[in-house]
């Protein structure tokens, strides 16, 4: 499911739920040469997963069914041949392509106007046909959209679009107007790509003499392109469907939070929300009529605050599956490891990159020792290995307490806060500026022997350093 779509439903379920109404869930089926294997169980894994329960639908029925649009197709016929009957539709037989207009204007209304005998007889022949909806050729239709405002259109600018199909199936333009009327739907949540074909919608229920239902029309979602352009949200902007950014470790609760705030703004100041404190202050007011823009950085930036507020239980199992560290030395220590990367991580599949220093020492530039906050040169670095090489190397208890004693103990005595102590620990033992945790915690991850060897394997590329100097 689309970012867009889903973000559709959301607001209709959001503004449903904070209305006290219901949320209705039905599939619309009728262009069958679309139909594409396991779509609607997308549709319910995403909607059950993003945690939008809807009230009615195939699965749990209602007042209202059926709930899928093909299952109801002997029942639109009957709405069409009413149309035709009041002079709103109209039969026609020209085959796809035979009276199309070259133009940009479509259908050329052909049979708009065939006399009452070409029309008997061309059903007498049993010649196919689909019926279309008589447009009015002059005036205008106006609504007033609740996102919007009064939103006026000249008929002069609508095709007369088919209502029902040669083979009995209606047209998505027209069941769904029959089937919210039949269903009760008294709000219409969409993108504001169907405020086109809005006024042939009112102009149906105008013929039909039922009441119009309110309007609500979403602003697009534009994606930032590389060069810092933005255009609308599509797949070459990174994984741009729910089903892909769950895969890609971000929670269910994540992405729906960053997807109400796109053309969404609350009251207050708060960003974080879970879903029942969305429904709270769900307002059709604080949506935008400006396309919103898909931020990477700034969903990954809500995940994160819901990845560090869930259960350090519940993360350790969800997480793990994307550590890879079976079978490797840290699969002992994943209890630390994770509290350490809980509050440190956009997204889980950021853990592998986040942890491979661990597994693997990168190549680092000397230079990283040199840091003016801790006062650290390649000198004071050199010096402070040394010792750390020296008293660790007697080190037998490599609990973190007793590591954490040690290091202090040795700033104490050097005079030093254990800051600047532990950079140029840090550096040699990760080749890193930033890492999940500070040198206590990466010297307990690493063991006793490998935490020695990087030690003295950073003391070693110092005094290469120095030896090209001296040269």
């Amino acid at each position: 499911m689309h970012i867009g779509n889903l973000r559709t439903a959301l607001f209709a379920y959001l503004f449903a739920k904070s209305q006290n109404g219901k949320f209705i869930l039905r599939i619309e089926d009728t262009d069958q040469g679309r139909y594409v294997e396991g779509a609607v169980d997308v549709i319910y894994d995403t909607l059950r997963t993003a945690g939008l329960i809807h009230d009615e639908g195939p699965d749990i029925g209602g007042d209202y069914g059926p709930y899928v649009q093909s299952e109801r197709k002997g029942m639109y016929r009957k709405y069409a041949e009413e149309l035709v009957a009041k002079g709103c539709a109209y039969y026609c037989f020209c085959q796809k392509g035979d009276k199309e207009s070259d133009s940009q204007e479509g259908y050329d209304r052909h049979c708009r106007n065939l006399s009452k005998e070409e029309i008997e007889a061309n059903l007498a022949a049993g010649k196919p046909y689909v019926i279309r909806q008589r447009i009015p050729l002059d005036g205008t239709t106006s609504w007033n959209d609740l996102v919007y405002g009064e939103i006026s259109v000249d008929n002069s600018t609508l095709d007369d679009q088919v209502l029902l199909k040669s083979d009995g199936m209606p047209t998505y333009n027209f069941a769904n107007v029959v089937d919210d009327h039949l269903m009760n739907i008294t709000h219409i949540i969409r993108g504001s790509e169907y405020l086109s074909s809005n006024p042939k919608y009112l102009l149906l229920y105008q013929a039909f003499g039922w009441e119009t239902p309110e309007y609500i029309h979403l602003p697009i979602i534009n994606g930032r392109n590389a060069d810092g352009s933005i255009s609308k949200l599509s797949k070459r902007h990174g994984a741009v469907s729910f089903q892909a950014l769950v895969e890609q470790g971000y929670l269910p609760e994540g992405i729906v939070n960053y997807i109400a705030l796109l053309g969404w703004s609350p009251k207050s100041e708060q960003e974080i929300f879970a879903m029942d404190e969305l429904i709270s202050q769900f307002s059709i007011a604080g949506v935008h009529k400006s396309p919103a823009v898909f931020d990477y950085q700034k969903l990954g930036w809500v995940n994160g605050q819901h990845i560090s507020r869930i259960d350090p239980q519940i993360f350790m199992r969800d997480a793990l599956p994307y550590a890879h560290i079976e079978g490797t030395f840290l699969e002992s220590k994943w209890t630390k490891l994770a509290s350490l990367l809980q509050s440190r991580i956009a997204k889980y599949s950021d853990i592998p990159e986040k942890i491979a220093f661990l597994l693997e020492m990168p190549e680092y530039d000397v230079n990283l020792f040199v840091n003016k906050k801790n006062k650290s040169t390649l000198e004071s670095s050199a010096s402070i290995l040394r010792q750390v090489i020296e008293r660790l190397s007697s080190q037998e208890d490599w609990s973190e307490e007793a590591l954490l004693a040690a290091m202090t103990d040795m700033a104490t005595g050097a005079g030093l806060k254990l800051g600047p102590l532990t950079w140029p620990v840090r550096i040699a033992l990760s080749g890193l500026m930033a890492t999940p945790g500070g040198a206590i915690d990466i010297l307990y991850l690493l063991g006793k022997d490998e935490a020695l060897r990087r030690l003295s394997d950073g003391l070693r590329l110092i005094g290469k350093e120095n030896l090209v100097d001296e040269k």
